[in-house]
């Protein structure tokens, strides 16, 4: 089973619930890999503290121009959707940070004038957390284009039961290219009128993709209830709510999981991990 842990933004708990899902589906006999697709800034190995074993560069294609081929013709131009190509009268300009790699231009040149060279992007590193398989992409501060290496994170090597994609935050591309292709999308929320804003962009975002979807409600204690209206009202379920918690966010602070240092949390986790597993066997 492929799980998507997004939400709509940032703070809502979306790392704390990915890696405690982690645990707790190690703990009940699972076969489970974590991978952190916010390759931009990944913090999951801050609370899972893997053993790092491997890495691995992270590559994206980017096209070169053989200039003695080449005839300005500026069928790669018209081809590119992203604007990354400029023909000029006697030259192409290439922009590296806005291509994205769909080899369209290559396709599109007549003269074979156009080859694709790999170009070191970001890193994967693989490792074990006790026996949860530990995957995670890091792209390296000067690169603007996260879905590459997403793309890398999710295509890694690793054979779990159970894969938990802890997701960037928002609803732009790196997150469309997180979610894209899984089998339940875990939208974490809090009941606030940010909350509830951003969780609607989010909603569009999965059903767009057709995707199936579920929410947490965290710190379900702090706010009102229009969020489980909204939820109510679109048919979405709301598979785990948990408490507001100091306990918590002291165990974040200190880099430990809260499922080993809040029972009350670790008991709602199982419990959704039972939802989860209970719908994936249907």
């Amino acid at each position: 089973m492929r799980l998507a842990i997004a939400s709509g933004k940032g703070g809502t708990g979306k790392t704390t619930l990915a890696t405690c899902l982690a645990k707790a589906a190690a703990r009940v006999g699972c076969s489970v890999a974590y991978l952190d697709c916010d390759v931009e800034e990944p913090n999951g190995h801050l609370l899972l503290q893997p053993e790092i074993v491997r890495w691995q560069t992270i590559n994206k294609l980017l096209p070169v121009v053989d200039a003695q081929l080449c005839t300005f013709c500026g069928r790669c131009s018209q081809a590119c959707r992203f604007r990354a190509i400029a023909c000029l009268a006697k030259q192409v300009l290439i922009f590296a940070e806005l291509c994205h790699s769909c080899g369209g231009c290559v396709l599109a040149c007549p003269n074979n004038a156009l080859r694709e060279v790999p170009v070191s992007i970001g890193e994967l590193r693989f490792g074990f957390a006790g026996s949860i398989q530990f995957v995670e992409g890091r792209l390296k501060v000067s690169e603007a284009m996260s879905p590459p290496a997403i793309r890398a994170v999710k295509g890694s090597d690793v054979s779990a039961e159970l894969r938990i994609y802890d997701c960037p935050p928002g609803t732009s591309c790196p997150v469309v290219e997180s979610v894209r292709g899984c089998d339940l999308v875990l939208l974490v929320t809090e009941p606030t009128p940010f909350g509830l804003y951003d969780l609607t962009l989010a909603v569009k975002m999965v059903q767009s993709l057709k995707l199936p979807a579920a929410v947490v409600l965290n710190r379900c204690d702090i706010g009102d209830d229009r969020v489980a209206r909204y939820c109510e009202s679109r048919n979405i379920p709301i598979l785990a709510e948990l408490a507001e918690d100091r306990r918590v966010a002291e165990a974040y602070a200190r880099g430990r999981l809260a499922y080993d240092e809040v029972p009350d949390f670790a008991d709602g986790v199982h419990s959704l991990l039972e939802h989860i597993l209970k719908d994936k066997n249907r």
